[in-house]
């Protein structure tokens, strides 16, 4: 092309439409316009610059412009301002729409992805534009905070930027689900995850992440996402301390639980005896978490509690008389211990302490 010349395919009956306007001065019609936004959208359906598009109008106005009837500029002016105004119109639009569908296209592929809905071999495919391996190992980390994060969010936004700054050369999916962040890396990788975890729990404001291990494969990939959320929601219930949980560290918890009725009726068994205490059960079986949990101290469960050594051990001596069974005897603490775990994984006993 010609140095100054204009891709027809792009202004298209433009000049026409300039000229008419600026020898009778008149305004560009309704379908004239429509015209401009049509092309406006094709051009950008065909990845083609804005800027050079602009640029191909303005040249077009300069060069009709000698032949246009003394003081016509003015019209050229509004004539070009209105075709350029809709031009640009049209190009966006379709940027928009674009954008609109790479992001459901997203969403499809990362529901697909977390909960193995979708054929493997496309699943594998769609995968590859992701920048994912599906043969490979991968590792989840969930992340969630006070609040609900979507894609766009400033939090969201600003993680991702930080951990695809510092690791732009690997394999890294970032997205959110159900108003959580979630980080998909290779499973050899937990550098990124844990660099992921910090950023998440800084920019979050105190959120928690929960870590699963790695497995290969598609369904390997939904089953570490599963243990990342339920590493999460253990860590809620069992109130256990610091913001990142890694799956690998509480396996114990659902072994204890894979038999929900045996450990309900063990539960009950062993702790039913504390609600006819003072106050319920929940007193005592914080008393017996704080106990196990300093590694039965009295006077580092005695602090946790914020209660003295004296009324510490008072329970201690309820808890024994109403079950029967001694929390400093080595042959009842397990099976106290497991008890008191049982408890807060089921929720036991659902009342308030008076």
């Amino acid at each position: 092309m010609a140095e100054g010349a204009v891709p027809a395919e792009h202004v298209a009956g433009y000049v026409e439409s300039l000229v008419d306007a600026c020898v009778t001065g008149r305004r560009l019609t309704r379908d004239e316009l429509e015209s401009r936004r049509a092309h406006g959208t094709r051009a950008a359906e065909a990845g083609l610059a804005l800027r050079g598009l602009i640029r191909d109008h303005l040249a077009a106005a300069r060069e009709i412009q000698p032949r246009l009837p003394a003081g016509a500029t003015g019209s050229l002016l509004f004539a070009l301002e209105q075709a350029v105004d809709a031009f640009s119109e049209g190009y966006e639009r379709a940027q928009h729409q674009a954008v609109r569908q790479a992001e459901a296209g997203r969403r499809e592929f990362v529901d697909d992805l977390l909960y193995g809905g979708s054929d493997l071999g496309r699943l594998a495919e769609r995968a590859e534009r992701f920048g994912l391996r599906l043969s490979q190992d991968h590792a989840v980390a969930v992340a969630q905070g006070p609040e609900p994060y979507g894609d766009g969010y400033p939090v969201a936004r600003g993680i991702e930027e930080s951990v695809l700054a510092r690791f732009g050369n690997r394999q890294i999916l970032l997205t959110t689900k159900d108003g959580r962040l979630i980080c998909v890396v290779p499973g050899d990788q937990p550098d990124v995850l844990a660099f992921f975890a910090k950023q998440a729990y800084a920019a979050t404001g105190g959120g928690r992440v929960g870590i699963g291990r790695s497995h290969q494969g598609a369904g390997g990939i939904v089953h570490s996402y599963e243990e990342a959320l339920n590493s999460l929601d253990l860590a809620e219930r069992m109130g256990l301390e610091g913001p990142v949980h890694h799956a690998a560290d509480l396996l114990v918890y659902p072994v204890l639980t894979r038999d929900r009725q045996a450990m309900a009726d063990l539960v009950e068994s062993v702790l039913g005896p504390l609600r006819n205490g003072r106050g319920g059960a929940q007193p005592f079986l914080d008393t017996l978490t704080a106990y196990f949990d300093s590694g039965c101290v009295a006077t580092e469960a005695a602090r946790r509690l914020s209660l003295s050594v004296r009324a510490l051990t008072y329970r201690l001596e309820r808890i024994r008389t109403l079950t029967g069974a001694d929390p400093a005897d080595p042959v009842n603490r397990y099976t106290l211990q497991t008890a008191a775990i049982g408890a807060r994984l089921l929720g036991w006993p659902g009342e308030v302490a008076a």
